[in-house]
């Protein structure tokens, strides 16, 4: 399966974007509080960037270990961190426009927030499409060990019951009345 070998990659690759576009938007995010704090009162969309950025550091984290350890419940762990990093990534999106709108607002810093709350939901959407191909794969994965496990198992059987027969026929034939009993069979 060498398609497999490239959604790993291309999670890791993916994970590791997530995780500075994360560690990014937290930098803004507290560079924005810093310079709102000294003009006014903190309002709600202020935080945002701060929050978009922990949601997607948990994202891209959760990739890492995905990539580690496909497992069903780590799949599924991974396919919500996704859905909440693509949510937090649009209302930051929304605060951020709205903040963005007052007359002291710094143009240049929330474009860069917006762009990194943009590149945030993108990868989040592709996280959430790649976690759906590795899902599939893992799956056909497991039904090809189960078939082959049952094709195995199977031959087994084969092997045993041609053992069984041998033996029964290599068991001396009771006699009785000067007439011989047939073979017995097991089967």
């Amino acid at each position: 399966m060498p398609d497999r070998g490239c959604n790993i990659w291309s999670l890791v690759v993916l994970s590791v974007l997530e995780m500075g576009l994360g560690a990014s938007s937290i930098a803004l995010g507290v560079f924005g509080i810093i310079r709102v704090r000294s003009v006014h009162k903190l309002q709600l969309g202020d935080a945002s960037p701060i929050w978009s950025g922990i949601c997607f550091l948990i994202c891209g984290l959760c990739g890492m270990v995905c990539a580690k350890k496909r497992s069903g419940l780590i799949m599924i762990l991974f396919s919500a961190c996704c859905i909440c990093g693509l949510i937090s990534g649009i209302l930051n999106f929304q605060f951020v426009r709205v903040v963005a709108k007052r007359p002291d607002a710094l143009p240049s810093l929330y474009l860069a927030i917006m762009v990194m709350a943009c590149l945030g939901i993108g990868v989040s959407i592709l996280f959430t499409w790649l976690t759906c191909r590795l899902a599939s794969s893992e799956q056909q994965r497991m039904y090809l060990e189960r078939e082959l496990s049952l094709h195995h198992s199977h031959e087994m059987n084969e092997k045993e019951l041609a053992e069984r027969s041998e033996r029964a026929a290599s068991i001396p034939q009771i006699s009785f009345n000067g007439k011989s009993s047939p073979p017995l069979s097991l089967g």
